[in-house]
């Protein structure tokens, strides 16, 4: 289904557990507003009914792969319909924590199929207008989330990951923007405010 041509900009950031996904987005939200852009910040799960559900499964034992799959549509459709869409037509700036790639990605290492999550997903979920896919070694995002060698679940969770990394780099798309998020906090906001400023030209200012 063909995106709507909205005035305003949806701009997602994705990425692995630890590559500091929500950091980039508050610092650049930060900036845009400083810039007089009007900005909606938000995340995926949601803190909505669904969203919630699934946050408490981190916790409290994950659903079964259908059960959470078909909680992230739920959540994903209603994020779309109450805040993504209306916010897009009134010409703001969504800066997103995670969207449908990291249902690909997380989804698909527990057995999905990306591509038809994808094709799923773009039936209701406005495509990006740009990409910002976050990237570290594997090793250096377990040791940001605090899995060491030895743990438990260390050898499980090392394996997901990586899957999830082979499936955010597989991305094809050209609104994708790969930065190496194992440098320094600022050095990746510059490449972020680089990778933002060509899009400026088509929102409108407060002004």
């Amino acid at each position: 289904m063909p995106t709507p041509n909205f005035p305003g900009l949806l701009i997602v950031f994705e990425g692995i557990d630890g590559t500091g996904k929500s950091t980039q987005a508050r610092m650049i939200a930060d900036w845009l507003r400083e810039e007089g852009h009007r900005v909606v910040v938000s995340r995926e799960p949601t803190d909505g009914p669904f969203g919630t559900r699934l946050r408490e499964s981190a916790s409290k034992g994950r659903l079964s792969p259908e059960d959470e799959l078909q909680l992230f549509h739920q959540d994903r459709r209603e994020h779309v319909e109450t805040l993504i869409e209306p916010a897009l037509e009134a010409g703001e700036i969504v800066l997103l924590d995670r969207y449908y790639f990291s249902t690909m990605a997380y989804q698909g290492a527990r057995g999905f199929d990306p591509a038809e999550i994808r094709r799923l997903n773009e039936e209701f979920a406005p495509i990006p207008d740009l990409l910002i896919l976050l990237d570290v070694p594997l090793a250096t995002a377990l040791d940001r989330i605090g899995v060491r060698d030895g743990d438990p679940n260390e050898f499980e969770q090392r394996e997901a990951l990586h899957h999830c990394r082979e499936i955010f780099h597989a991305l094809p798309d050209d609104f994708v923007r790969r930065i190496d998020a194992s440098q320094p906090i600022d050095a990746v906001h510059r490449e972020v405010r680089a990778a933002v400023t060509p899009l400026l030209a088509r929102t409108p200012h407060r002004g």
